[in-house]
């Protein structure tokens, strides 16, 4: 069998798609276990942020986001990642479902006291109630995106989306070279040297941030792996037989298709996504094990059982809605300069801390309150 440009395949080869699980798998085991054994989460450096003033494990997710930034971009003006090819910085800007999605999406985090990668690490840690949490949110994802929730979506959200297509893209630098009529991988490169180092600056400026090596280890690690995601499904995924979707770490949509993976085996297949999944949790329990915290954790009560099965409904929906999670939007998507990726970003951490401050108060006036008070201190 011959493909355009003479290349040739074979029928004993690997699948594709099948390489690009094994990729995912083994980012989901260095960022399971990087979870697990360094305490990164990012509803947990909100929380640390909202409710105890402590910005040290935000500085390391701030970390992460400059290192994926800095390698992603230096990949693809190397040829590597193909970012333009993702969704992150498709033509369709979809400020509405970014706005919308992101505020859901944090909100339902606070209701759970985790996000969709925080689950996958408590779920490998032996915690029963992330079990319920991972299914409802993947089934809602999946629905969203596939199924019958996805027609309110379709009907509501996205006809809000703004067509850049004369842009080229949604990215940032799309849009600046439009505006100074400077080649776009000039402006990628610059931002993506710039913006980083800034970044760091900022995190490195906190004493008890310096202090912290577990803390920027995490970053680093979750930041490069980011990078690796991109470049394997980059460079892997360019199969002219069997092209695949360029991505990286993602969980809101991966944990639905693998619920489908799981029930359809011999009709479907398996992609980057369920590898990532697969060995996040894979990773997590491993290192839970070596640290000898595995246990059995359920739900105190039905109140709390009603709090993760909301929240657990609204990050599916508004995951998929935002195009992404703490992750998926937080470091992959502004990894890739995508305009959607901070305005989601920002919307998950008011969701998150509108959230937090109900859950402290039980009053919505409270908690409007309390945001407010927030957003008029500094953040140093």
């Amino acid at each position: 069998m011959s493909a355009p440009g003479g290349q040739t395949r074979t029928m004993d080869e690997i699948p594709t798609s099948l390489m690009l699980a094994g990729c995912g798998l083994g980012a989901g085991l260095v960022v399971g276990a990087a979870a697990r054994g360094v305490r990164f989460c990012t509803f947990g450096a909100i929380e640390d942020w909202i409710l105890a003033d402590d910005t040290r494990r935000m500085r390391s997710w701030g970390l992460a986001m400059a290192v994926a930034m800095m390698a992603v971009q230096f990949l693809d003006a190397w040829g590597g990642a193909r970012i333009g090819e993702s969704f992150y910085l498709s033509a369709s800007f979809g400020w509405a479902g970014a706005i919308v999605g992101g505020l859901l999406f944090g909100f339902g985090m606070a209701m759970v006291g985790t996000c969709g990668y925080g689950t996958l690490v408590r779920l490998g840690g032996g915690d029963l109630r992330a079990i319920v949490v991972f299914l409802v949110l993947g089934l809602s994802a999946y629905m969203t995106a596939r199924g019958i929730t996805g027609v309110l979506r379709e009907a509501v959200i996205d006809p809000l989306s703004l067509n850049l297509e004369k842009l080229g893209g949604q990215g940032l630098s799309h849009l600046l070279s439009a505006a100074l009529g400077i080649e776009r991988s000039s402006i990628s490169m610059g931002l993506g040297l710039v913006v980083p180092l800034v970044m760091v600056r900022w995190c490195f400026q906190s004493a008890a941030f310096r202090a912290a090596p577990r803390d920027i280890f995490g970053g680093l690690i979750i930041g490069l792996a980011v990078a690796a995601g991109f470049a394997a499904t980059g460079i892997v995924g360019a199969d002219p037989f069997d092209p695949q979707r360029v991505e990286s770490l993602t969980y809101v949509l991966p944990p639905g298709e693998t619920i489908i993976y799981l029930l359809t085996f011999s009709g479907a297949t398996i992609d980057f996504g369920v590898g990532l999944v697969i060995g996040t949790i894979a990773g997590a329990f491993l290192t839970a094990a070596a640290k000898r915290e595995l246990r059995l954790e359920a739900f105190d009560d039905a109140r709390e059982m009603r709090r993760h099965l909301l929240g657990a409904l609204l990050m599916g929906f508004g995951g998929v809605t935002a195009l992404g999670c703490t992750v998926g939007q937080g470091i992959s998507g502004i990894a890739t300069l995508s305009l959607s990726a901070p305005l989601a970003l920002g919307s998950i951490l008011l969701g998150a801390a509108f959230g937090l401050h109900y859950l402290v108060s039980g009053s919505v006036r409270e908690a409007f309150s309390a945001l407010h008070a927030v957003g008029r201190e500094p953040f140093n």
